[in-house]
């Protein structure tokens, strides 16, 4: 409908009333704090003071019970709707403390149980890797303590599988007369062995057993048999793993606190939004000031609040010079409210210009309507976002999206209407399957892409010729309020008059009427020569020659690229309906060949249904994003000034609950 008129608040009230006015701005939602300007004259601004807001820790908060949820989800996962709607609740009960709280303690709870779980996880890791290391000496009725008696050194050790073991002793008999090798045991990659030398000559019998790969293996503080170590490893091991249980228990347990988890994730957002809020605010001993932006409808709403906390304040409509700086909302009805998702996806319009989305409603429709152009695709998206709408009662972004989605559907049943199209061709094709002998030609239509599309070509480009001067006439009036008449007239005004040349020897060509030729080239000569002036008026010198040359290019070139581009549009629609028939000739196929049975049934819908599944998505993508192109580059391009920036109100927030 329109940009919203926004007003600049300045407001003074004693410091002890901040948090109270802050939880009434939350309350109605329509106030937007930014950085007071005061702060920019140093005389001023040295009797100020900033105060820690606790955003870090409001934060801090937020990330506690995210981690928390989703150690909740990890163990105890929930069965939810798909279309379940968001839960209502009152606005008050995300500002309630005592279940803040109490949410926080169970987020504790639950990292608890998890941090405990983790470490038990690194300390079975640990004792599995030591029961593995020890199984090969589990033959070795030896405790691993015992490395030495008086005289002698016992030295456990491995050695490659390849080395073979008289090469082994052979080495050791040169290097150590008083050592010898016994074998405990061997897999398929080593040998295990144990070194008995006297304490003299183990050096030595290391030193030349390193030559054919043998290396020590040590086993400090354990105390007791390799079998006895891996006894207890193991039984600490069940201990663990008893502990474990209990801790995801405790977790399982939990998880009736998750909807309360749920509504304090969004009552830490809000008190974020309330935290970065507080930091924008300045303040002396005992007086703060606050500076923002509010819709001036809502101005009369907001002075009972101001008057009751014994506020000063005043407001003021924005120059001009700072309507870069003020944040932009749209006004929308049902219609055109679709189409935000839209504009936010491009950019918001700059502030003091023109909304977009009433302007480009109708043709962001009826151009997807008509690149669809079926009927069962239609009733299919109607389906979808009437189902949506009604269980998810979703807002914003989201009920936009399915807003649009209806309308589209809407207007592809609509054209597919008028195209005779219903899953493309599938009525003639099920008629002629029963009845060969059939003449019924197929659902009756007005035009049809596959039949007539130089006619729907032309059409098209009609429909792109309006869209375009639709564009062109918004931007003829912003220039001419603005006090630009000579660019409007120029600029605008001497296209239409080239325009009118144009359709007057259209009908030239259809009438054979000589005056009307004359008129009609008179016409087309003045467009041209008041495009080319304009094009050249605030030129000097040779400048108006480039700037007429340049004139001439950019406006031939650019007129034919831009309604050239609205034969997507047929190009589009001829696609869907004829890979639709593709796919419904080839279903129909087994049951031509092989008469009506189970095979040839099950053959038709496996065909039929995953072929319009892939094709819907397709058109549907596509259309969008063809539909899209043409909005933001053809459309915008003629009057649009974007750059806004969006609206942002301190007021409740978060993904999961409804703030009434």
């Amino acid at each position: 409908m329109a940009i919203v008129k926004m007003k600049k608040l300045r407001l003074m009230a004693v410091r002890s009333a901040r948090d109270e006015l802050l939880r009434e701005l939350l309350r109605h939602g329509c106030v937007e704090v930014s950085e007071p300007a005061e702060l920019q004259d140093e005389a001023f601004a040295s009797l100020l003071r900033r105060e820690d807001g606790g955003l870090m820790a409001a934060r801090s908060r937020q990330q506690a019970l995210q981690q928390a949820l989703d150690i909740l989800n990890r163990y105890a996962p929930a069965k939810s709707s798909l279309l379940s709607p968001k839960p209502e609740v009152a606005g008050e009960k995300l500002l309630d403390e005592e279940s803040f709280r109490q949410a926080l303690q169970t987020a504790e709870s639950l990292r608890e149980s998890s941090d405990r779980i983790r470490r038990i996880g690194a300390e079975e890791s640990r004792l599995r890797a030591g029961i593995e290391s020890l199984r090969p000496w589990t033959a070795l009725d030896l405790p691993l303590e015992c490395t030495e008696t008086r005289s002698s050194a016992v030295t456990l050790g491995a050695m490659p599988l390849r080395t073979e073991p008289a090469k082994a002793e052979e080495v050791l008999a040169a290097a150590a007369e008083e050592a010898e090798l016994f074998p405990v045991s061997t897999d398929k990659s080593q040998r295990y062995l144990l070194l008995l030398s006297s304490k003299e000559q183990t050096n030595a019998a290391l030193d030349a057993l390193r030559t054919v790969g043998f290396a020590p293996v040590g086993f400090a503080g354990m105390n007791g048999t390799a079998q006895e170590n891996i006894d207890r490893n193991e039984a600490e091991l069940k201990t663990l793993a008893e502990e474990k249980i209990a801790c995801e228990q405790a977790i399982v347990d939990l998880a009736g606190e998750r909807e309360a988890l749920k509504l304090a994730l969004d009552a830490a957002q809000t008190r974020i939004n309330l935290a970065e809020t507080r930091e924008k605010l300045c303040d002396t001993e005992s007086v703060m000031l606050l500076q923002g932006w509010m819709p001036a409808e809502r101005e009369n709403e907001l002075q009972e609040v101001f008057e009751r906390l014994g506020c000063a304040w005043e407001t003021e409509d924005p120059p001009e010079d700072e309507y870069s700086e003020v944040p932009v909302s749209l006004k929308n009805n049902k219609f055109t409210n679709a189409l935000n998702m839209v504009t936010n996806m491009y950019s918001l319009p700059a502030y003091g210009t023109v909304d977009p989305n009433p302007l480009m409603a109708p043709f962001f429709i009826l151009f997807f309507g008509l690149m669809m152009a079926d009927m069962g695709y239609g009733l299919i998206m109607i389906a979808a976002a009437i189902v949506a709408m009604v269980k998810m009662k979703p807002e914003g972004g989201s009920r936009a999206f399915c807003q649009l989605l209806l309308y589209g559907g809407i207007a592809t049943f609509a054209m597919g209407a008028l195209t005779g199209g219903f899953f493309s061709d599938i009525p003639y094709q099920i008629v002629h399957l029963l009845h060969p002998e059939s003449t019924w030609e197929g659902l009756p239509y007005l035009f049809s892409p596959e039949k007539q599309s130089t006619l729907v070509l032309y059409g098209s480009m009609v429909l792109g010729l309006l869209h375009l001067n639709t564009g062109m006439a918004v931007s003829f009036v912003q220039k001419w309020k603005a006090g630009n008449k000579g660019d409007a007239i120029f600029e605008e005004g001497s296209l239409w008059v080239i325009l009118l040349g144009g359709i007057l020897f259209a009908l030239d060509l259809l009438l054979h009427n000589q005056v009307l030729h004359y008129i009609a080239l008179a016409v087309l000569i003045l467009g041209a020569a008041a495009l080319l002036f304009g094009a050249g008026r605030h030129a000097k010198g040779f400048g108006k020659v480039t700037a007429a040359f340049g004139c001439i290019y950019n406006t031939a070139t650019g007129w034919f690229g831009d309604v050239l581009s609205y034969s997507r549009i047929m190009a589009l629609m001829l696609a869907g309906g004829v890979v639709g028939k593709v796919f419904n000739t080839v279903a129909v196929m087994p049951a031509q060949n092989s008469g009506i049975n189970v095979v040839t049934v099950l053959a038709f819908l496996i065909i039929f249904l995953l072929g319009h599944a892939m094709n819907f998505a397709l058109n549907l993508l596509g259309c969008y994003v063809h539909d899209l192109r043409l909005q933001c580059l053809e459309f915008f391009g003629k009057f649009y000034t974007d750059g806004g920036k969006p609206f942002r109100p301190l007021s409740y927030s978060g993904n999961y609950v409804k703030a009434k």
